[in-house]
């Protein structure tokens, strides 16, 4: 089978965006791939990075750079724009002023430059469209991949997508790119730490200015690591340095502003709504938006998108503590910022999406990772152990489905999170080890099947590679032809 896919949620541009604040000009995507301040610039994983990141989790390599995207032979990916967030960096703790620079350029790869912009500057909203420049800067520009000419476009709708599918040749291909937004600070709040700074008034206007964009976003991820102003977040940070810097707002709900930008996106008066991706929202404003929905926006067809998450294995956001599942949820993070079952069938319902993030801390229990290690070199037996991580997640949310009388594989995709701050499956390290990691899913997929085929509704019961086509790219792009 093809094992190109579509990944709903990854970060190109975090690595050399960050790396371009080194150079002068700053903020420039170079057209020379040599650059690490070029999307283009190829640096996958050695020896040396791979034993790094067994041994402390550290993520130094690229994942996505186009150029790995071109060699994992990539039509559409869900690129996320993220102006980095100061409070990774604004408290310094042990007396010691530059500890959390070097824990979060560990742990990020960015650069001291880019360390240095993200403390002085007063305006995230600025940041933001320097990062949306940054990708239309190499817009169809032409790179050579393998002995096939590559270039990439920023598109502003499916029929693009069409349209560039029909100019490829065996030798001209073209990577489809599509924006999106992680974090509602983009729309410059959430300046201060410990007071409220947003501007109402510029956070309505930078929206509508989003919202007219040439590539309109195909949805935001309307909270993030840190206390915005609008909502209240999920827990999300483990380093212990810093996670006193997540405290302010953690687990609140919706704030008034909240409200007003919520009801901002998703108007849909010109034509121009942008969903919002519930990804790190804490329980309170994730309840409080499906609210919203069932209310508000009731004869509206507005789809519900986790854009990069897993299942937590217990039944919802009100029984919490209940599992329908015992067996499988012992295997899953049963974690807050990861989703209840019938947050599932409400993405379902409402034809949403839900994008699985490859990242070992998220996707399984501690028992779970465990049992997927292996002491001894076998590529082979690591991707059979590693995908059962991520086959699980699919498994789970089938059998949740078909519980309900709904198609059960057809929010399903990935959303890896790619070059964000994560901790990848191992084997399964950059966009071009998705052709492993599908080999291995199809093989995972077709004996479930063969073991639980009487045990599916009818229109459920489709062969392990129709499951695996619609993981890979058929569920990502039914989405976008609906929603772009």
């Amino acid at each position: 089978m093809e094992t190109h896919y579509t990944d709903i949620h990854c970060h190109p541009s975090l690595k050399p965006y960050s790396k371009s604040f080194k150079y002068i000009p700053k903020k420039q995507n170079a057209l020379n791939t040599g650059r690490k301040n070029s999307i283009w610039h190829y640096s996958p994983p050695n020896f040396l990075e791979k034993f790094v990141n067994r041994i402390v989790t550290l993520t130094k390599f690229t994942q996505t750079d186009m150029t790995a995207l071109a060699k994992a032979k990539t039509k559409v990916v869900i690129v996320s724009l993220y102006p980095f967030e100061k409070h990774f960096l604004s408290r310094r703790v042990w007396g010691w002023k530059g500890l959390t620079d070097v824990l979060v350029n560990l742990a990020a790869s960015i650069s001291q430059s880019r360390i240095d912009y993200v403390l002085s500057h007063d305006n995230y909203f600025e940041d933001l469209l320097s990062e949306y420049d940054f990708f239309l800067q190499l817009n169809n520009q032409v790179e050579k991949v393998d002995g096939i000419f590559y270039t990439y476009r920023v598109v502003s709708s499916y029929a693009e997508i069409e349209t560039n599918k029909q100019l490829e040749t065996d030798t001209k291909k073209i990577i489809n790119i599509l924006i999106t937004i992680e974090g509602g600070h983009a729309f410059n709040t959430g300046l201060k730490i410990n007071e409220n700074t947003a501007n109402p008034i510029e956070v309505k206007e930078n929206i509508q200015k989003v919202k007219q964009w040439k590539h309109r976003p195909l949805f935001i991820t309307f909270a993030h690591h840190f206390y915005n102003e609008l909502c209240g977040h999920a827990k999300s940070i483990s380093i212990g340095a810093l996670e006193n810097n997540q405290k302010r707002g953690i687990n609140t709900g919706i704030t008034p502003l909240g409200f007003e930008a919520i009801n901002l996106l998703l108007d849909d008066t010109n034509g121009n709504r942008i969903p919002i991706d519930v990804k790190h929202m804490s329980e309170d404003s994730r309840k409080t938006y499906y609210g919203l929905l069932d209310t508000a926006f009731n004869t509206e067809d507005i789809p519900v998108i986790a854009s990069h998450g897993a299942a937590n294995g217990y039944r919802s956001l009100i029984e919490k503590n209940k599992t329908d599942y015992p067996d499988r949820a012992e295997y899953f993070n049963q974690i807050d910022i990861n989703f209840f079952d019938t947050e599932f069938i409400r993405i379902a319902r409402s034809n949403g999406i839900f994008g699985i993030q490859l990242d070992e801390r998220r996707i399984g229990s501690p028992k779970a990772i465990k049992e997927s290690k292996i002491y001894f070199p076998n590529k082979r037996k690591q991707l059979q152990k590693k995908s059962l991580l991520v086959w699980r997640q699919v498994e789970h949310v089938a059998e949740v489905l078909d519980k309900e009388g709904l198609f059960c594989w057809g929010i399903q995709c990935i959303g890896s999170d790619f070059d964000g701050i994560i901790n990848p499956l191992k084997g399964i390290w950059t966009a071009e080890n998705i052709r492993d990691l599908a080999d291995e899913l199809v093989k995972h997929a077709k004996a479930y099947i063969s073991k639980n085929r009487k045990n599916l509704k009818d229109f459920n019961r489709i062969t392990g590679e129709a499951i695996v086509e619609r993981v890979l790219r058929g569920n990502a792009m039914e989405f976008i032809e609906r929603n772009y």
